[in-house]
C-alpha cells in the first residue's frame, strides 16, 4: 500500500472511529476537552507508524491502545494524586499489559454507553446553540474545524473559538460525563434532538451561500440520529426525527435542476425520490408508534413527510390530513413558523383566501419581521388570488431577506412572473 492510499486509509478509519475512541477516552479521564485531545495524538501516533508498518487488523483497537498509554502520561504528568485519580491511572497500567484481544472487548463492551454520555455531552443546553453544533460535529462526525467552517459559512476562526469556548465551559461547569437518568433526561435529550434537527435543516435548505442544499450536513445528521435511535430505542421522538430525516433525505435527487437550481415540492420528479430511504423513514416512523406514547413535535412532522411520501403524485396529497397534522403540531409545539407552515397546507386543502387571513395575522409579529418566508407564502397566496402587483411586492420583499443565493434567484424570477400576469 502506497503512503497515498494508507493515509486516505487513516482518514476513513478516523471519520469511523474518533467518535467511539473519544467517547471511551472521556469516560476514563471525565474530560472532553482532553480526551480529544489524547485522540488526536493516538491519530498522530497512527499517522507516523502505519505507513511503514501497515494498517493493523484493528484499526481501533490500536488507536484506543495508544490512546490509553497517552492518557496514563498526562495523569503521571499532572501529579494527580487524590485516589479517584490514582485508581484510573492503576486501571490504565493493569490494560497495557493487556493483550490487544481484551483492550477490544473491553472497549466494545462499554461503547454504547460511552457514545450515548458523548451525545449528551456536546449537546448539553449549558452551550449555546451555535456551540452545541459545531462541537457536536467535531466529536461525533469526525469533522475538522475547516470543514465545519465551510458548511456553514463562517470563518474556521469562529468555529474554532466555539469549539474551544465550548470544551472549557463543560470542563469550568463539571458537566458530568454521563447519560442524564430520571426527571433530567427529556429536557436534555430535546436539545440532542434539536442539535440533529438544527444540522439537517442546515444541510437541507441552506441559510446562505450559493447552494440550496449541503447534503454532506444532512448525511451527517442522519448518522447522529441512526446511533441515537439504537442507543435509546425507547424513546419516540428519536424515532420520529429519524423518520423525518430518512423521508426528507429521499427527495434530494429532486430538489434541485441540472444546473443547481432549487425545485420546489409540488414541481419534483417523484420517480427520483429515494424508495429506500422512503422504507426506511417509514419503518422507523412506526416504531415510534409502537411505542405508544403522545405524539411529540418530530413525530407529528414524520407524518406530515410521510403523508407527501405516500402520494404518487401532487394531486394525490392528503391536504386536508396534513392541515389536522399542523394543527396538531402547533398545540404541540406553539410556534408563528409551524402556523405558517399550516396555512400553505389549508391552501392547499380549501384555498388561498382562508390561508391568507392565517398569515395576514401573523405579519405582524416581531418574531416574523426578518423571516424570509412569511412574504413569500404570502406571495403565494395573492398570485393565485390574481392580486400580482401585491405578490410581486412580496416576492421582492422576500428576495432581499434571505442570503441563500440560489432562493433568491427563484423569488425574483417569481416576481417577473407575477409581474406579466
Amino acid at each position: 500500500m502506497s503512503a497515498a492510499d494508507t493515509h486516505r486509509a487513516i482518514d476513513a478509519v478516523w471519520r469511523i472511529e474518533s467518535a467511539r475512541l473519544i467517547a471511551g477516552l472521556a469516560r476514563i479521564v471525565r474530560d472532553v476537552g482532553i480526551a480529544e485531545e489524547l485522540a488526536q495524538d493516538a491519530l498522530v501516533a497512527a499517522l507516523q507508524q502505519w505507513p511503514e508498518s501497515g494498517v493493523p487488523r484493528n484499526p481501533g483497537a490500536w488507536l484506543m491502545a495508544a490512546a490509553k498509554n497517552r492518557a496514563l502520561d498526562h495523569l503521571r504528568r499532572a501529579k494527580l494524586l487524590d485516589r479517584k485519580h490514582q485508581e484510573i491511572a492503576g486501571e490504565l497500567e493493569q490494560q497495557q499489559g493487556a493483550a490487544a484481544r481484551e483492550i477490544e472487548t473491553s472497549l466494545d463492551a462499554v461503547v454504547g454507553d460511552d457514545l450515548l454520555s458523548l451525545i449528551f455531552t456536546a449537546c448539553h443546553p449549558v452551550l449555546p446553540s451555535d456551540a452545541r453544533v459545531a462541537l457536536t460535529l467535531r466529536l461525533l462526525g469526525g469533522l475538522t474545524t475547516q470543514e465545519i467552517a465551510r458548511a456553514f459559512l463562517v470563518s474556521e476562526s469562529t468555529i474554532a473559538q466555539r469549539i474551544v469556548r465550548a470544551k472549557r465551559t463543560l470542563s469550568e461547569k463539571e458537566i458530568p460525563f454521563e447519560i442524564p437518568r430520571g426527571p433530567e433526561l427529556q429536557p436534555r435529550l430535546a436539545s440532542v434532538l434539536e442539535v440533529i434537527y438544527l444540522i439537517f435543516n442546515e444541510g437541507y435548505s441552506a441559510s446562505s451561500g450559493g447552494d440550496w442544499m449541503r447534503p454532506a450536513l444532512c448525511e451527517d445528521a442522519l448518522r447522529l440520529g441512526r446511533i441515537l435511535a439504537e442507543l435509546a430505542a425507547g424513546e419516540p421522538e428519536v424515532h420520529g426525527l429519524v423518520a423525518l430525516m430518512e423521508i426528507q433525505s429521499s427527495r434530494f435527487r429532486a430538489r434541485t435542476g441540472r444546473d443547481g437550481e432549487p425545485i420546489l415540492l409540488l414541481d419534483q420528479n417523484r420517480a427520483l425520490w429515494d424508495q429506500l430511504l422512503i422504507r426506511r423513514g417509514l419503518a422507523a416512523l412506526h416504531r415510534a408508534r409502537e411505542l405508544g406514547q403522545a405524539p411529540g413535535p418530530y413525530f407529528v412532522q414524520a407524518e406530515i413527510a410521510a403523508c407527501h411520501a405516500r402520494a404518487r403524485a401532487p394531486e394525490d396529497t392528503d391536504w386536508e390530513r396534513i392541515a389536522a397534522l399542523y394543527g396538531l403540531l402547533a398545540r404541540v409545539l406553539p410556534s408563528p413558523v409551524v402556523e405558517l407552515n399550516r396555512a400553505v397546507a389549508v391552501s392547499m386543502a380549501v384555498g388561498p383566501a382562508a390561508a391568507l387571513e392565517i398569515v395576514d395575522a401573523l405579519v405582524a409579529l416581531e418574531s416574523l419581521e426578518d423571516y424570509h418566508r412569511l412574504p413569500a407564502v404570502r406571495a403565494d397566496f395573492l398570485a393565485k388570488l390574481g392580486r400580482h402587483q401585491e405578490a410581486r411586492a412580496e416576492y421582492q420583499r422576500a428576495a432581499a431577506l434571505t442570503e441563500n443565493l440560489r432562493e433568491r434567484d427563484l423569488l425574483l424570477a417569481r416576481a417577473a412572473e407575477s409581474q406579466a400576469g
